[in-house]
């Protein structure tokens, strides 16, 4: 019987003391505004991928 995977859910904490994060800088608007860039593409791809499928 296959099995079929429908969603898969990754949580990230960034700079977590905790488990060995370093205390690196605050990133700055430019590099945050790039990072949420490429994360709204990545999931437009994901969403388009899902809807070819």
């Amino acid at each position: 019987m296959p099995i079929v995977i429908d969603e898969v859910v990754i949580s990230v904490e960034v700079g977590n003391q905790e488990s060995g994060g370093g205390a690196t800088p605050v990133p700055a608007l430019q590099d945050k505004q790039a990072l949420v860039s490429e994360c709204v593409e990545r999931v437009l791809e994901i969403l388009r991928e899902r809807k070819e499928a």
